[in-house]
């Protein structure tokens, strides 16, 4: 992080160069006179600050080496302790690296193996509900076709049974009026009965 010096001398920069050059001139500027003496003001301020805080840091340079060295060599000792256990229990860790090694491998083929197997289970399953499935179509689309199959039957019995009807009853009126004009009397026009059965089926 920049100290405040710095902060305050990058300010008189960028203000220098935002002024103007004088007239007939390419090296001499027209500066406001008050706000960089308030710039130089607070400089001068910040100088002895910012120089104890140095000095601070120096004096206690001797102090901050020390206790760095300090725990450099605890690391380093720690660290060698360290490297003499492992040594020492190298023969006993090479084992239980084998070990864990084996047992690794023994999981991960058991692993796969559950896997392979449920995904043939899986696909076992997923083809004997196809096969379920279209088994099931299959005796459903019998069956309706079926039902249509004996509803068009019995419609057309039904449509057979009140033309035999309407042409007794057509033959009776006759019988009683035959002065009557036949063209009163007509029979169910057999394309209008054949149209029905074929619209109902």
């Amino acid at each position: 992080m920049s100290s405040r010096i710095e902060q305050i001398i990058e300010e008189i920069e960028e203000y220098v160069d935002s002024c103007k050059f004088q007239p007939l001139s390419s090296t001499k500027i027209v500066v406001n006179k008050e706000e960089l003496e308030e710039m130089l003001r607070e400089l001068r301020m910040k100088t002895p600050d910012e120089i104890k805080r140095y000095q601070k840091i120096i004096s206690n340079k001797d102090a901050i080496l020390e206790d760095a060295q300090t725990k450099a060599d605890a690391i380093i000792a720690d660290a060698n302790t360290q490297a003499q256990k492992i040594v020492s229990e190298s023969e006993v860790m090479q084992a239980a690296m084998q070990q864990s090694q084996q047992l690794i491998d023994e999981t991960n083929a058991q692993a796969q193996e559950i896997i392979d197997k449920a995904t043939q289970d899986s696909n076992e399953i997923r083809m004997s509900a196809i096969r379920y499935t279209d088994e099931m179509l299959e005796n459903l689309e019998k069956i309706m076709s079926h039902t249509i199959d004996a509803a068009g039957t019995k419609y057309s019995n039904f449509i057979n049974s009140i033309q035999s009807c309407y042409d007794i009853v057509n033959k009776n009126r006759m019988e009683l009026s035959p002065q009557a004009a036949p063209s009163s009397y007509t029979q169910v026009p057999e394309e209008e009965t054949s149209g029905e059965t074929t619209s109902e089926e």
